[in-house]
């Protein structure tokens, strides 16, 4: 398939496409960023380095989406719309295990995301957990 991990730390241009990332986000499968954020604001995280590794996920020379493994092993992976449905996701995750080698991995996926679910399935991941959330304004 040829893709590969790029550090988003190494990328120039790093704020923009990963905003064109969240601004892609479906609110009714997504588990997070469930409004955009600020410009500002998303610049501010993106240079706080929240994760043990960011990477964008290239096919050639195109940026097809980004990754990220969190301090507890959380995989997080979007993949833009139009590049969708290719095995992107699939080899990324492989990837990015492959770059930590072994160990407890974990994703959060919202139930309604029946594409995420399978394709963490047919790497071998499992449900352990369900977990519910209330808010209150």
């Amino acid at each position: 398939m040829g893709i590969h991990l790029s550090s988003v730390y190494k990328q120039r241009d790093r704020h923009r496409i990963l905003y064109n990332l969240l601004r892609e986000r479906d609110a009714l499968v997504n588990i997070s960023h469930k409004l955009l954020p600020t410009w500002d604001k998303h610049v501010q995280f993106v240079e706080s380095h929240p994760y043990k590794g960011w990477w964008f996920i290239y096919a050639g020379e195109q940026e097809v989406g980004a990754c990220y493994l969190s301090h507890q092993n959380e995989i997080g992976i979007f993949i833009f719309k139009s590049r969708q449905g290719k095995g992107y996701g699939k080899e990324a995750i492989k990837a990015l295990i492959e770059k930590h080698g072994p160990g407890r991995y974990l994703a959060n996926i919202n139930p309604h995301n029946e594409r995420s679910l399978g394709v963490f399935a047919k790497l071998g991941f499992k449900k352990i957990q369900e977990t519910y959330e209330l808010n209150i304004d």
